[in-house]
Parts: structure tokens; sequence; C-alpha cells
């Protein structure tokens, strides 16, 4: 099993490599709309260009942090840890959750000031209704589920790909296109272009990414029991919660 890097430099890597994600997806979608006035197109845009940049972050810095990106996902291998699995200590997560929502907001300011917008804008783009909630229920379920389900196959080396992927087909089969990140949900507030949020849509957003988390860990101990020892911590060391994930 390979030694963990030093929690200082995994929490860096987990705020520099959000900034990243939100930078993608914030700048790809201005650039979008800067070359085309038709919805489809800027979407298809902005989805080839996460799916790309994902995963390369994931490839990148997972053997650092396990490239989590994602309260969402660190939460999750914070409690299967618990039961019966290895996971991130209580102060791994206090240091993982803010480094996140901090770059996700970094990230978010950084595409504006690429693309010479105001640095900080409110979103004024409403997400607010029921079958958006549940479109990041349904997001963030299959997110857990692929990410955890990888780790517990020992098919953990697939996830810069497979992970990608499965952001880039949620952007086009659920309602919300697929944020299934608090943090980055948060972070998308502070642009008022192509791929933000409103303040107001936040809390229900999150509220269903954590519906999302539940039923995904749930499905994941009951499709693939409890964990098991494999010698095989191919992304990064240290189990279960350094496998790489994300969601946007």
């Amino acid at each position: 099993m390979t030694e963990l890097a030093p929690l200082g430099r995994r929490t860096a890597v987990e705020f520099v490599g959000t900034a990243a994600l939100v930078a993608v997806v914030v700048g790809s979608g201005i650039q979008a709309t800067k070359l085309s006035q038709d919805v489809g197109v800027q979407l298809l845009a902005n989805s080839l260009a996460t799916v790309f940049g994902l995963g390369v972050l994931i490839a990148l810095l997972g053997p650092v942090s396990g490239a989590h990106f994602n309260p969402a996902v660190t939460l999750a291998a914070w409690w299967t840890g618990r039961h019966g699995g290895e996971g991130p200590s209580l102060r791994e997560v206090a240091a993982y959750v803010p480094a996140q929502i901090a770059g996700a907001i970094g990230g978010a300011v950084l595409a504006d000031a690429m693309f010479a917008q105001p640095l900080v804008h409110w979103s004024g783009h409403d997400r607010s209704a029921p079958h958006l909630w549940l479109g990041e229920v349904v997001a963030t379920t299959g997110l857990i589920l692929l990410i955890f389900g990888l780790a517990r196959t020992g098919r953990a080396h697939f996830a810069p790909v497979a992970v990608a992927s499965y952001i880039g087909a949620a952007y086009w089969f659920t309602s919300s296109t697929s944020f299934a990140n608090p943090a980055v949900t948060i972070g998308r507030t502070f642009t008022d272009t192509f791929a933000g949020i409103a303040p107001g849509s936040v809390l229900p957003f999150v509220a269903a990414q954590l519906v999302g988390l539940v039923v995904g860990v749930a499905l994941v101990a009951l499709l693939f029991g409890r964990p098991t020892p494999s010698g095989e911590d191919v992304v990064v060391p240290h189990g279960e919660h350094h496998l790489a994930a994300s969601g946007r």
C-alpha cells in the first residue's frame, strides 16, 4: 500500500483540483455561448470539455488525494469507512470539504476573469423545480454507486475514464444536467453565465445531492456487500476513500 501524502498536501490538491474542475465547467460554458447560439451545441461543448477535463484531473491528482473534488464523495467514503472499510477520518473530512468549497468558488471566479466577465456576479439562472431535484438525486446516486462499486470490484484503475464518462452521460440523461456535487453547486452561484445556478436554487439542489448520497451508499451495500481487502489501491492509496471521484 502506498504511503499517504501529508494531509496539508492532500487538502491543497483537493482545493486546486476542484478549482480546476469548476474553471473547466464554467469556462467552457462561457466559450460555448460565445461560439454558438444553439443551446444544444452549447451543452455538447460544455459536456465534452467537462469529460476531458475531469478525466485528466482524476488521472493526475488521484494518486495524491484521491481526487474527490466533491463533499458527497468525501462523506460517502467516511461513512462506508466506518462500516467495515478504510475511510477518511473526521479530521480529513473537516479539511477536505472546506477546501473543495473554496476551490469551487475560486474556479468560478478564475473562469470569469479569463473571459473578462465580472469576477463575482450572482447567477440569475433559476433551477428550482421538483423534476430538477429528482435529476440531482439520480445523478448523485449513480456517481456514488459507480465510484464505490469500482472500488468493491477491484476496478479502481478505470476511475478516470469511468467517472468522466458517467458525468458526460449524466449531462444528457438527467433533467438537472448532473451537478452531483455540493461544492461545485455553491461555486457556480458566483458566475452569471451558462453554467451558473441562482443562489436561491442551491439548498434544494444540495439537499437532493445528499439524498442521492444516502441512496447511493445503500445501493453499494446492497449490490456489492461489505468491502474486502483487495491489495489493489490502483488509483490512489488508502483504500476506498482515496478512489478517484468527483462530479461536477
